[in-house]
Order: structure tokens, then sequence, then C-alpha cells
């Protein structure tokens, strides 16, 4: 169904694939133990998605990857990555977030879908293999390609029309180059109807127009527009000052090490 068309005459949102998350927080067993102490999932109520494009960022250990994956388990997706049709496990290290969650999805079904994690994408690319599937990936082996070229192809040949797709930091092992060719894909494939959920620290890929942004901080999770963005403020101070950024940093490092001593 393409994107124009998911929605009902009063402009509300109809039949976009996934549309909130709820933590059941009444059944949580403790929220001073791991996943639940995280502040994203501790301060969680719900979370609304956009039709086309949310983007979750924040710091390391914010807990954006923990919350991109439990979606991913509730939505019956492998953990360590893969389409629904993938059940293969190199080591169970997911936590049970996804038992507390309750999604609330669209009266239209996806036809296509696919959890993709930098971290696990080598095992990913080995079961395509072992499941002999490496056509509908390019036909050229995920492992003889780097990684770059190999998420690429993914993007390009298994990624179709009317899909949900969950990404957790695609842009790990792209150029900027690169992530300006996945932004064309995202626009071609969110036109024909496909959804995305994205765990990224590029500027450059949550500048896609119009997309949801939530940002993971301490005190949990807020909606911020992309020029609030600590990425694009940082990035942007970087690219006109380079020298002043450096000198800055550097001062800084210096003065850490007299401290030391």
């Amino acid at each position: 169904m393409p994107a124009e068309r998911r929605y009902d005459l009063s402009g509300m949102i109809s039949t976009q694939y996934l549309r909130q998350i709820r933590l059941k927080r009444d059944q949580v067993p403790a929220f001073d133990r791991y996943p639940f102490s995280l502040p994203a999932v501790r301060h969680l109520d719900e979370l609304d998605f956009h039709p086309r494009v949310t983007f979750f960022i924040g710091e390391n250990g914010s807990g954006k990857s923990t919350l991109l994956e439990a979606i991913a388990v509730a939505l019956d997706f492998n953990p360590e990555g893969g389409s629904r049709n993938f059940h293969f496990s190199t080591r169970e290290s997911h936590s049970d977030l996804h038992r507390y969650l309750r999604l609330t999805k669209g009266i239209v079904r996806p036809r296509d879908g696919f959890f993709l994690r930098a971290e696990s994408f080598f095992n990913v690319a080995t079961e395509i293999e072992r499941l002999d599937v490496i056509d509908s990936y390019g036909g050229v082996s995920l492992h003889e390609q780097s990684h770059g070229e190999a998420f690429l192809a993914l993007l390009m040949n298994r990624f179709g029309v009317e899909g949900l797709y969950l990404l957790d930091e695609p842009e790990a092992a792209l150029s900027p180059q690169r992530q300006l060719s996945v932004l064309i894909r995202l626009h071609e494939l969110t036109d024909d109807g496909s959804q995305f959920v994205i765990a990224t620290h590029s500027p450059i890929l949550m500048a896609y127009p119009e997309a949801t942004i939530y940002n993971f901080t301490p005190a949990g999770v807020e909606q911020v527009a992309y020029t609030d963005t600590e990425h694009y403020r940082v990035t942007r101070e970087f690219l006109l000052r380079p020298q002043r950024m450096l000198d800055v940093l550097f001062d800084r490092s210096d003065r850490r090490e007299e401290e030391d001593d």
C-alpha cells in the first residue's frame, strides 16, 4: 500500500504497520535490575511511531539498541537479526524486555520485514549461505564483500515494498557517501509503503525529512527536532571550525594530564 494511502480522510494514521509500544509497567518484576533499570526503560510509558521513519538516538549504553531488539523480538524477528524465517542462535544474549511490551499494530500487515543489527551481521550472512538464499541478496556471498557493501546489497536487493524494517546502527561500516545512498533507498522504500525504525549515531541518516526522532537520555526518552540533537550540533560545530574544536579538545586533554601528574 503506497505511503500516501496510509492515512484516513481525517489525516490520522490508520494502516501503518507499527503504531505504538507501551511498557506493561504493572508487570515489570523490578525496576532496579537490567534492562528495566535503564533510564529509557525505567521512565518508559509509551512511544508512537512515524508511518515512514522513526529514529532512536543517544549515547552508547543509553538503551536504544536494547529497546529496538525487544521490539524486534516482540515482532517475532530473530534476536540476532534476519527475517522472521531466521531461527538460528549463536549466543542467547537478548533480554526479556520484549515480554513486557504491548505493541499496537495497524490493520494491514507488512508484506516483508527484516531486523538488521551491525554487531551480528556476520552471523546473519552465514545463515543466509546456510539457507542457500543468496540470490535474494544480490547473488554474491555477503562474506565476499566488505561490511558496507554487504549491507548495501541487503538494502538494495532484499528489502522490498510494504515492509517493516528495524535497523540497529546501519551506518557502522558505511562511508558518508554510502550513507547518502542509504537515504535515497529509504526514500524509495517508504514511498512504496515501507516503514523503518532505526537506532543510529549518524547525523546524516537522522536528517531524513519529517522523521520522528527519539533521544534516549538519563531522564528517559524524549522527542527532539533534528537540529536540536547533539549529533547535529557537535558535527556542525566541528565542520565549521575544526581547528578551534581540536584546540579546545587538546587543551582539555593537556589539563587532565597535568592534574594526573
